[in-house]
């Protein structure tokens, strides 16, 4: 479906041509989003940051989301978490680990200013996929909190049951791809190589 995130980002932008000119704060869910997001709020005239959320790893799975926290301390925890054994104690300690971690990169994103002002604006969310949606969930929640004027989520691609669950916290969905055989978000791209801090940095302070 796409060359790279650059060729999804320049599809996304054409999805939410709507937009140019009204000045729009395009926010990128690290890594991976963080080049798109700037390719969009630079074709959509609007400016540009990242919204600081992180996956809660399944026991044993941890590439497995089984839920997401953001920079605040708030978690969603999807309702299959307890069936793969993620209990209280492990969960607890897992959203421990993962704020660390988050506090960590919000020091080298962005050491010299705070995340960009969100409220009245029109504010577009940028992931490069959804699988089961948690982190684009606890984004969406973090920055509905911060009043935005219009929040508008952006992806190449996610399955159908996880788009029906982002839908609800969200002004806006604009989503390129939705198939029923969904299985993972990496075979949608020819080229999926992993955003590295170096590249998010150099993007940040260009």
């Amino acid at each position: 479906m796409f060359r790279d995130r650059l060729d999804a980002a320049d599809q996304l932008v054409q999805a939410l041509a709507a937009h140019r000119g009204g000045h729009p704060l395009v926010l990128a869910i690290p890594r991976g989003a963080v080049p798109m997001a700037r390719r969009i709020a630079q074709r959509l005239e609007g400016d540009f940051d990242v919204v600081l959320v992180h996956k809660l790893g399944a026991p044993g799975q941890p590439e497995l989301a089984i839920g997401a926290v953001d920079e605040g301390g708030w978690t969603y925890v999807a309702p299959f978490a307890e069936r793969l054994g993620a209990g209280a104690d492990y969960l607890a300690r897992e959203r421990a680990h993962q704020l660390a971690m988050l506090r960590e990169r919000r020091l080298r994103y962005t050491p010299l200013r705070p995340p960009r002002a969100v409220t009245g604006r029109t504010v577009i969310v940028v992931d490069d996929g959804l699988a089961t949606g948690a982190t684009m969930i606890a984004a969406l929640h973090s920055l509905r909190e911060r009043q935005p004027a219009r929040l508008i989520c952006a992806v190449p691609v996610a399955p159908p049951e996880t788009l029906a669950r982002v839908r609800k916290l969200a002004d806006e969905t604009v989503c390129l791809h939705s198939p029923a055989d969904f299985r993972a978000v990496g075979p949608y791209y020819r080229d999926f190589a992993q955003v590295e801090d170096e590249a998010v940095l150099a993007l940040l302070s260009d």
